[in-house]
């Protein structure tokens, strides 16, 4: 199984989690979906995976999800993929190029999902977004709530992942834990160590249930 995460400290809380289980590769990927879906690619070009997990820490929705929790994508998708219009946003679906929503695999996603909260963890399940620029302001997060009202979290790059995966053939999934609520930029509020704490748990349970 492959693990794409983004920089140096996510790939560091993953390896501690799963503590040298050989079943799992960690790749730092890159920060962004391009760069993301460039290096996962390019691995799973060059050796075959039975399954593909982006994973990392993200910026949780209020009401869908707490600071340090999990969040396991239910489905990921691209929210910044489209055309502004005079009405407002258009995804690719609306527009008839394709789609911005890719399907995780459901029956992996669950199972992860209930053994993390049967290890005490607080986790929650819903959509995981991607964006080239993430949401800094209080006018874009209730936007996304309006086109998106499940939406649990926002990152950059699971889309990216999951759109190397799908060309590849190989299922996927997304899980992130939350180090900041998505909105106005508020970097004293943010609790990175917690949530990388939080993913340094989360994949000792997904060397544990895979």
């Amino acid at each position: 199984m492959l693990i794409v995460t983004s920089v140096g400290p996510e790939h560091d809380a993953v390896v501690r989690g799963l503590n040298g289980d050989k079943r799992f590769e960690v790749l730092i990927g890159g920060v962004g979906p391009v760069s993301a879906a460039a290096s996962t690619a390019r691995a799973l070009a060059g050796k075959s995976y039975e399954l593909v997990i982006c994973a990392g820490i993200a910026g949780g929705f209020a009401g869908q999800a707490e600071m340090g929790s999990v969040i396991v994508a239910n489905e990921i998708i691209a929210a910044d993929l489209g055309a502004q219009t005079p009405d407002g946003f258009c995804s690719i679906d609306e527009l008839g190029f394709g789609s911005a929503r890719i399907a995780v695999d459901a029956a992996k996603a669950t199972r992860v999902t209930e053994a993390l909260r049967a290890a005490g963890v607080a986790t929650a399940s819903g959509p995981v977004l991607t964006l080239s620029t993430v949401t800094g302001t209080a006018e874009t997060a209730a936007e996304l709530v309006n086109r998106i009202p499940s939406a649990a979290a926002e990152a950059m790059e699971g889309f990216g992942v999951a759109t190397a995966a799908k060309a590849a053939g190989v299922p996927v999934l997304e899980i992130r834990t939350v180090s900041n609520m998505v909105g106005p930029r508020d970097r004293a509020a943010w609790r990175i160590k917690e949530a990388l704490e939080a993913l340094e748990a989360a994949s000792t349970v997904l060397a544990e249930v895979l």
